[in-house]
């Protein structure tokens, strides 16, 4: 029988065995870790809610639309583009509001709608800007979205259903509603 004392390759056998074993603990360790970091990100999705809207006409040249848009998922969202009817409506012709109240009134026909301009919902006044670039809506927070003049409307819409399309940096959210005339 061989002495293990003296026998070179005995010690060098478990330092093997060791150090493949700590080297598949450790690659494993590091799987497991990338799975949870690949997991855990893709639950904070892109959640919104639009309720509230609107296409109007005033049956003689004016039209206007408007929506409200709660984020109620766990990230911000950025508000890329905006379509009424499949035609993009432009920058200088969307004015918003981005605020934390809850918003239980319905929203009205503004005919005087400009940067700054106030209107007044539920006995609160939400001041509107104009905007000239992608919108940013944090998480929690809702946005009162009034288009001016979007493409396509005409008085002969009065009563049809049309679509928006509200584009953000995650998916798109298409809601339909029929065109009312004003007053």
């Amino acid at each position: 029988m061989r002495d293990l004392r003296r026998n070179r390759l005995a010690l060098s056998t478990v330092v093997t065995t060791l150090i493949i074993l700590v080297v598949s603990v450790l690659l494993a360790g590091v799987v497991s870790y990338f799975a949870i970091n690949v997991t855990s990100t893709r639950v904070q999705e892109e959640s919104v809610h639009i309720t509230k809207q609107h296409v109007w006409h005033d049956g003689d040249e004016t039209s206007q639309a408007a929506f409200l848009m709660i984020n109620t998922g766990g990230r911000d969202l950025v508000i890329d583009k905006i379509s009424v009817r499949g035609q993009e409506s432009a920058w200088g012709n969307v004015y918003y509001n981005v605020t934390d109240e809850s918003i239980s009134g319905d929203l009205e026909y503004n005919a005087t709608m400009s940067d700054l301009g106030e209107i007044t919902i539920d006995q609160t006044a939400f001041v509107f800007y104009n905007a000239t670039n992608d919108i940013t809506v944090q998480s929690g927070y809702s946005i009162i979205v009034y288009i001016t003049s979007p493409d396509s409307i005409s008085v002969n819409d009065i009563g049809l259903t049309v679509g928006m399309t509200i584009h953000t940096s995650q998916a798109m959210y298409y809601k339909e509603c029929n065109v009312q005339a004003t007053g």
